[in-house]
């Protein structure tokens, strides 16, 4: 039978927690966010380039007395910050993304060591960005608030009118640069997470997407 295509939630903080399926959709929260930093360790041992944000945080490692997990989480809450003039409220798994990913990241890091095989090193390459996309749909597929990072971008749509893609490009291109300046590593992998990583959490959202009842529709005036 085929999965059904995922549907945006368009609802409140308070509504996604009020719409019931808790105990499937917390728990899936959390193992997507600390997936999505180990998948995150992964590509950082693999030392074949980083997706955007992470550049930057590499970058920030050069400059600040602070281990990668540590410089995601202060990223993350500044980031939050940027919601307030936008007008954006954070979810349950906005807070838990901030907090669980960096401590995931750091987790992964302590672990894994960076193999001299070049083959191995694409193998852990590949891996994270794979485990990524699955780690992606897992915490968006919960409902419970989008990350910090996505959030900006969906604030910046709203406010401004201009077109996901061309924010999110804008955004992650700036981030981009600043990251590589700052000594970030960009490379194959960069590539390949920026090719890879949207048709990815496509392919995984329908499987694990919760089923949360919508916002009802305003009634049309008399």
């Amino acid at each position: 039978m085929a999965r059904a295509p995922y549907t945006p939630n368009t609802q409140s903080p308070f509504e996604q927690l009020r719409s019931g399926g808790l105990g499937r959709r917390l728990p899936q929260l959390v193992f997507g966010l600390l997936l999505y930093g180990w998948s995150m360790a992964l590509m950082i041992e693999a030392g074949l380039g980083l997706d955007p944000w992470d550049v930057f945080h590499e970058g920030l490692t050069h400059y600040l007395p602070l281990t990668f997990g540590q410089i995601t989480i202060l990223v993350g809450a500044l980031v939050l910050v940027l919601w307030i003039p936008l007008r954006q409220w954070p979810g349950l798994g906005t807070i838990l993304n901030v907090l669980l990913i960096g401590i995931a990241v750091d987790q992964g890091l302590w672990l894994l060591a960076q193999p001299d095989s070049l083959a191995l090193r694409v193998v852990m390459l590949v891996a994270g960005v794979v485990l990524n996309g699955l780690a992606g749909a897992l915490y968006i597929g919960a409902h419970l608030g989008p990350g910090p990072r996505d959030g900006l971008f969906l604030g910046l749509v709203r406010r401004a009118g201009y077109s996901v893609r061309l924010m999110r490009t804008s955004v992650e291109v700036a981030v981009l640069a600043l990251g590589w300046v700052l000594g970030g590593t960009v490379g194959v992998g960069t590539v390949l997470y920026a090719l890879a990583i949207g048709p990815l959490v496509q392919l995984f959202l329908p499987f694990v997407q919760a089923r949360v009842p919508e916002r009802e529709p305003a009634p049309e005036p008399a």
